[in-house]
């Protein structure tokens, strides 16, 4: 039965140098986001950010032979658009979704940035999908459980008229990208296993304007709301502490 990795003293500082190398990767990459740049050089600002700190390497590139160390899912696109010469627009939004090795463990992260000016309802859909991954954060603690999380997810999105997409989840992670368990966002409150201390998860809802239908993309990686509706994807890395839990990337 698969069971929460739990971490030692020494692997949470481990953790929360790999998350700060993660945070400040996303900041630095969000702040290039503007019409006329490409995804490509968004990849290569990041690549290097990582690099940059000795230990630290980018956890997806390579993983299950994916290219890049970001993903750069662009309007309709759900999760893991694969960075190239694609140009951003304005009023494109765009999702820059990273992870990062440091000591041999994972951490993760993602955050949805708007390219110049978007429209007020778009802008508005952003902010509520900020809220959900808020509101989870909040809620998670020791002994909380997992339909908790979800729950709490499912209920902010939907509750302003938005969609948590089919099939697409949060997870736990620590020696590997994703492991035990799902953290889905869609749920039942009080079912599912409950959070121990010192355990981590990725909390991260992907949401959509429209329809929670999606489809895979030709390239085989991306995924894309089915009626081409935006979506947006926020995510941390969270570490369950005495105290709550503890946001690391």
């Amino acid at each position: 039965m698969p069971t929460f990795q739990i971490f030692t003293d020494d692997e949470i500082e481990l953790l929360r140098k790999g998350g700060s190398i993660l945070r400040s990767c996303l900041v630095e990459t969000a702040k290039h986001v503007k019409p006329g740049i490409t995804t490509g050089h968004l990849d290569y600002i990041a690549e290097c950010f990582i690099l940059s700190h000795n230990g630290a390497a980018p956890a997806f590139k390579g993983y299950n032979n994916f290219p890049a160390t970001l993903c750069t899912s662009i309007n309709e696109q759900c999760v893991h658009g694969i960075p190239g010469s694609r140009t951003l627009m304005d009023g494109d939004i765009i999702s820059l979704d990273c992870g990062v090795i440091y000591g041999g463990l994972y951490t993760d992260a993602c955050v949805t940035v708007a390219v110049g000016r978007i429209p007020a309802d778009v802008r508005k859909f952003i902010g509520v999908s900020a809220q959900a991954l808020e509101h989870a954060c909040n809620l998670a603690a020791p002994g909380v459980k997992i339909g908790d999380i979800s729950s709490a997810i499912q209920q902010h999105v939907e509750g302003h008229g938005y969609s948590c997409v089919n099939g697409l989840t949060g997870h736990g992670l620590g020696i590997a990208l994703h492991q035990f368990p799902d953290v889905p966002n869609v749920g039942k409150a009080g079912t599912g296993p409950k959070l121990p201390l010192n355990t981590m998860i990725a909390i991260e809802p992907i949401t959509a304007m429209g329809s929670p239908e999606i489809r895979d993309d030709k390239d085989g990686w991306t995924i894309s709301t089915k009626d081409g509706s935006p979506s947006a994807h926020f995510e941390h890395t969270v570490l369950i502490t005495s105290h709550g839990c503890e946001i690391l990337a």
